[in-house]
């Protein structure tokens, strides 16, 4: 496999993704003549069929296409980070990849059917300790496959009933699965997307983040000088705006007993 062609694929998914979010437009063709606007506009220009030879080539067609390096950068700070180099940083290794996907969430465990979950884990709500039992569950290899019930390409792993409904939405913290694409008129009912579904939570607790079990391990965003905490990679459910890789400063900063709690509605 080409070198980075992992988070290249994943960087044009989250541009794609982050430009549909941002237009009325709905055709692939659309999407991309409105992320090209934006990045010449605020950005370095690409237009839209260079993108598109790059999406259809590595995303569609699981194929190499290179992409330079300042183009990488360009797209990276599309999404939020500085350059492509930033973007990677918790691309390390297949297993920081693995750890990544069951929410960057320490788990030790020691050659006894024991295993010891950290102070942040378990008070963080049950679903973050579903997504510890996902890595108990793995008794298989990696592959890829469009079977949902096949979360992150994993096989012989458990996935939750509610992702075979067709449509979820955000409701505080997690994503609800519905089986209506209406909710009321307040509610964005998108259609249902497992890794979102499973490994997207709101870190309710910052207050229990640290260096160790926070940095590069968990997502933020910060809108109107207000900090939020997400267990996964991606789009902030509410704002639309990409989530950045939590720094040690910035767990430092807006963590731990510099956190600021939300008081809970009951």
């Amino acid at each position: 496999m080409s070198k980075f062609l992992p988070e290249r694929k994943r960087l044009l998914e989250e541009v794609y993704e982050k430009a549909s979010s941002t237009t009325t437009e709905t055709s692939f063709n659309g999407i991309l003549l409105h992320l090209e606007r934006t990045l010449e506009d605020h950005f370095e220009p690409l237009s839209y069929k260079s993108f598109e030879n790059y999406y259809k080539a590595i995303v569609e067609n699981d194929v190499d296409y290179k992409i330079k390096t300042p183009i990488l950068d360009n797209l990276s700070r599309y999404v939020g980070y500085d350059n492509f180099r930033e973007y990677c940083a918790g691309w390390k290794t297949i297993e920081h990849t693995i750890q990544q996907a069951i929410s960057k969430i320490m788990i030790t465990i020691i050659n006894k059917p024991i295993f010891t979950l950290p102070p942040f884990l378990k008070q963080n709500g049950p679903g973050i300790v579903e997504m510890a039992f996902v890595l108990l569950l793995v008794t298989g290899g990696v592959v890829f496959s469009k079977d949902p019930k096949r979360i992150f390409g994993f096989t012989s792993i458990w996935a939750p009933p509610a992702i075979e409904k067709p449509y979820m939405y955000w409701d505080k913290d997690r994503y609800i699965a519905s089986d209506s694409g209406y909710i009321n008129p307040q509610t964005k009912v998108v259609p249902m997307d497992p890794n979102r579904f499973v490994y997207q939570k709101k870190i309710t607790r910052p207050d229990t983040l640290t260096i160790e079990n926070g940095d590069h391990k968990v997502w933020y965003d910060k809108t109107n000088n207000h900090v939020e905490f997400f267990t996964n990679y991606g789009m902030h459910p509410e704002n639309g705006k990409a989530l950045k890789i939590a720094t040690g400063h910035i767990i430092e900063t807006y963590g731990g007993e510099n956190a600021v709690l939300e008081l809970a509605d009951n």
